[in-house]
């Protein structure tokens, strides 16, 4: 059963989710301060975070960037806070937060979350590694390897590459690639896309996999694991 990390300092809070999230088969650890979470994510590995903004002392945001920077691609966070301006989430989710629920909210909701966090993480178990000509992406170790060699990803170029890898040879347009890695209740441009993308096809670069990520001149991408023509469209 996915491993859960309650990080939040009201106990009535931290009540609500236990609750909520025990009956539901969720293995559930608690803290009420980034120091103590610290400590737990030094001892054992979580599927997710549930994360509050507003901690004392450090911040859940600080603690967020932290563990982001260590390991992009490390336990997906879902960030709790009572800030619901536009450009807070925006803050939330550039610290590297897979996603951001505002106070008050139901429980309802905050599973339907979890769950799509876990989906677009790769957080069930029984989710095989995906492999292509040397590209590996291993979902229930979080790890993207290009010929055994470890690859570095930011949380949205992990998911764009898992949700391409998941897809291959089928034509997906910008909006639908939005709606599958960043989910449909989360605005983001469009030209998102092409800039991740980029991000995710220089990496791929030096191990010739950025080929794999080809553009169809109008419609979107397509993820073709051969190794492309050099002359692929690429932006």
């Amino acid at each position: 059963m996915p491993k859960i990390l309650i990080v939040e300092d009201e106990p009535e809070i931290r009540e609500m989710i236990r609750f909520a999230l025990e009956p539901k088969g969720f293995v559930l650890s608690e803290a009420d301060n980034a120091q103590d979470a610290r400590k737990l994510l030094a001892d054992q590995c979580y599927d997710l975070i549930l994360m509050d903004w507003m901690l004392p002392g450090r911040s859940g945001l600080d603690l967020t960037k932290e563990l982001k920077q260590v390991s992009p691609a490390s336990t997906p966070i879902i960030l709790l806070t009572a800030k619901a301006d536009e450009v807070d989430k925006v803050t939330g989710l550039n610290s590297g937060a897979d996603d951001y629920i505002t106070k008050p909210f139901s429980t309802r909701e905050m599973i339907a979350r979890i769950n799509a966090v876990l989906r677009r993480s790769g957080g069930s178990a029984d989710q095989q590694a995906l492999a292509f000509h040397g590209l590996t992406l291993d979902p229930v170790k979080h790890l993207v390897l290009t010929n055994e060699t470890p690859l570095h990803l930011s949380p949205a170029e992990y998911n764009l590459l898992f949700f391409f890898m998941s897809h291959p040879e089928r034509v997906y347009s910008r909006s639908q690639i939005l709606d599958h890695v960043w989910g449909n209740d989360v605005y983001v441009d469009e030209r998102t896309v092409d800039v991740h993308i980029r991000r995710l096809r220089k990496l791929l670069t030096p191990s010739n996999h950025h080929r794999f990520i080809q553009t169809v001149r109008g419609v979107g991408y397509r993820f073709t694991p051969q190794l492309a023509s050099d002359n692929s469209e690429i932006p």
